[in-house]
């Protein structure tokens, strides 16, 4: 597919729901416009550059679906893509880096071409993935192995298999690129890898009043654009955290739905959507106050979102 200069945004918000197989489509208010029924179990999504097209993973069809952004209308389905969870396209606008969980692989799409050019074998239940923004590298979680494995991009091989907590899941980086944010869920901390070195140098852990630390399990984070904050959705404590990154200390938690897992920055960083898996909603936080403004109903577990901006 041609890519071409970024499209102007809809402003639209899209949620995957896994268990109703639906997109929900808000607007940037948290009104809900459509429900457009989709793939078996759609987790994550990805624009394409240009952002006229939307990668939608189908878990259960073996398929990742691509949609026109603007007509909602269903283009090509890339088959044989066995249990796509994740997945982030590479810089090069072309191949699309995907975690399979039942083959215990990461797999390389050409959406040109629609075939699958590599694979590499990864630990049990990979989910997270994430390209460095110069296409040097791409990092991919196994739940199961607890690593975090880097896959060389030219040299088309992994070269590093790196130790994190328990059931790594999601990745930011900071700005710079220096270090690698990892959610361990099960040991309900950050790890933070340095990526010039691949090794762990520190973490960010979470203390709750009245929750105890096995609630505490923490899958999507994001990382601000000056780098100065990070927002973890912290699984069944029912919050959001918000870190300093500088200091890797908890500086707020915000009540939201039940079991948020998935997380959006709007473009301007004045809202942060939140998806809760467990109370099928929404909820946008005000993150100027660090209050929830409103909960939305989208579909049944509800799982990603995406901004058209």
């Amino acid at each position: 597919m041609a890519v071409a200069a970024s499209a102007k945004g809809t402003g639209q918000v899209f949620v995957s729901n896994e268990k109703s197989s639906t997109l929900t489509i808000l607007d940037k208010t948290g009104k809900v416009l459509r429900t457009l029924e989709t793939c078996a179990r759609p987790r994550g999504m990805i624009f394409n550059p240009a952002r006229t097209h939307l990668f939608v993973g189908c878990g259960d069809d073996n398929t990742i679906a691509l949609y026109d952004v603007a007509t909602l209308k269903l283009e090509r389905r890339y088959r044989n893509i066995a249990a796509p969870e994740t997945f982030d396209l590479h810089p090069d606008g072309r191949h699309l880096y995907i975690s399979n969980e039942d083959d215990s692989e990461a797999s390389v799409l050409d959406i040109e071409t629609g075939q699958v050019v590599a694979k590499y074998p990864t630990g049990p239940e990979p989910e997270g993935v994430l390209a460095t923004r110069d296409g040097q590298h791409v990092y991919v979680a196994s739940e199961i192995a607890n690593l975090v494995h880097v896959i060389d991009v030219s040299a088309r091989k992994i070269v590093k298999d790196v130790p994190v907590g328990t059931r790594p899941r999601r990745f930011a980086l900071t700005p710079d690129g220096k270090e690698l944010w990892v959610s361990a869920e099960l040991s309900g901390q950050i790890d933070i890898i340095d990526t010039a070195k691949f090794a762990t140098t520190g973490r960010v852990e979470f203390q709750m009043k009245a929750i105890h630390r096995d609630l505490i399990t923490p899958v999507d984070l994001l990382i601000t654009t000056d780098g100065k904050r990070a927002y973890v959705a912290l699984g069944r404590a029912n919050h959001v955290a918000v870190v300093d990154v500088r200091s890797r200390a908890v500086i707020d938690y915000i009540l939201v739905g039940k079991r948020p897992w998935g997380l959006r920055l709007t473009a301007d960083e004045q809202r942060l959507w939140v998806a809760n898996g467990l109370s099928d909603d929404v909820s946008i936080i005000d993150t100027k106050s660090g209050k929830v403004i409103v909960s939305v109903p989208v579909g049944q577990v509800p799982y990603g979102i995406l901004i058209d901006e």
